[in-house]
């Protein structure tokens, strides 16, 4: 009965198993100009030109041609900029050996 309600509705705890497909399936089939990894409160440019996809129920950042970082949506934290303009996602990194990583993607507004 109030399952209607539950899809209207959005979910308000980041850490909830529904906030992280939502946002998943918000983030997911963007394109990106760029993208950057923060280490040590530092940023630096990781790859250029790709998109941000969701794939059996994998989180992918694709860039400069090869896969920046794949993660399960379960184990991602994800949030938007308050400008709008990209997202930080911070998750362990199964294509890279499990490490955690911290990836910035700024979106492109329009496709070349």
């Amino acid at each position: 009965m109030f399952n209607f309600f539950k899809k209207r509705i959005k979910p308000k705890n980041e850490n909830s198993r529904r906030f992280k497909e939502d946002m998943a399936a918000h983030l997911a089939g963007r394109h990106i100009k760029y993208c950057t990894e923060r280490k040590d409160n530092v940023d630096e440019i990781i790859g250029r030109d790709g998109c941000l996809s969701l794939r059996d129920g994998e989180f992918i950042v694709f860039s400069s041609g090869d896969i920046v970082l794949r993660t399960r949506v379960e184990e991602m934290r994800a949030s938007e900029l308050l400008s709008l303009e990209g997202a930080i996602i911070t998750a362990p990194d199964y294509e890279h050996g499990g490490e955690e990583r911290t990836i910035i993607a700024y979106y492109t507004y329009y496709r070349k």
